[in-house]
């Protein structure tokens, strides 16, 4: 009677504290705030590869986390352009890591900031998944989770904590199909 005992009761210590990592790896990333936007200004937002504009008076969601990174870590790819006058980098700024712009033909990302970890991940590669297809990118720049709706950001709000900001080279290399062009689930991992 006492081993069937001690065994329940060391089976159910297991098992909460299963459930306890669990739950904190699950809650581990939460919002961090909010950031109500003002109106950007006339011609200030460059919506180029749908990229969404700030609104008056929207409430939009920052974070300071991302979901951990493994060799399958999922995430949505969305369309930049890291050329001089494109979407990308801060207002059509060049990119954070290496202060250049990068043709739409080559395979760059912005990752978004926990994964870019401060540029700790800057001209990295990345492997991304999709479509039965692989690619590997530099990573060139920040897609800022923690801040928007300024004139630093483009007027674009803060970038949701899963997101690979790529180029339509990656697009095109995946073989995503243009009018799937805007957000689409990958994976991707450490190159």
């Amino acid at each position: 009677m006492k081993s069937t005992v001690g065994t329940s009761l060391l089976v159910l210590l297991v098992f909460a504290t299963l459930t306890y990592c669990l739950d904190a790896r699950l809650q581990a990333c939460q919002p961090s705030g909010k950031i109500r936007d003002i109106k950007p200004p006339a011609g200030q937002c460059n919506p180029e590869n749908d990229s969404d504009c700030c609104k008056k008076s929207k409430m939009y969601t920052t974070y300071k986390c991302s979901p951990p990174v493994t060799r399958n870590t999922k995430a949505i790819l969305t369309r930049n352009s890291f050329e001089k006058g494109g979407d990308g980098g801060d207002g059509g700024a060049p990119s954070e890591c290496d202060n250049q712009y990068h043709s739409d033909d080559t395979p760059v990302v912005a990752l978004s900031t926990r994964w870019y970890s401060g540029g700790d991940t800057c001209l990295n590669y990345i492997t991304m998944s999709a479509n039965g297809r692989s690619v590997k990118a530099k990573v060139v720049d920040e897609c800022d989770s923690t801040m928007g709706c300024d004139d630093e950001h483009d007027y674009q709000p803060p970038c949701p904590n899963n997101i690979v900001d790529a180029s339509k080279a990656v697009w095109e290399a995946l073989g995503i199909p243009k009018g799937d062009w805007g957000d689409y689930d990958i994976t991707w991992s450490d190159a």
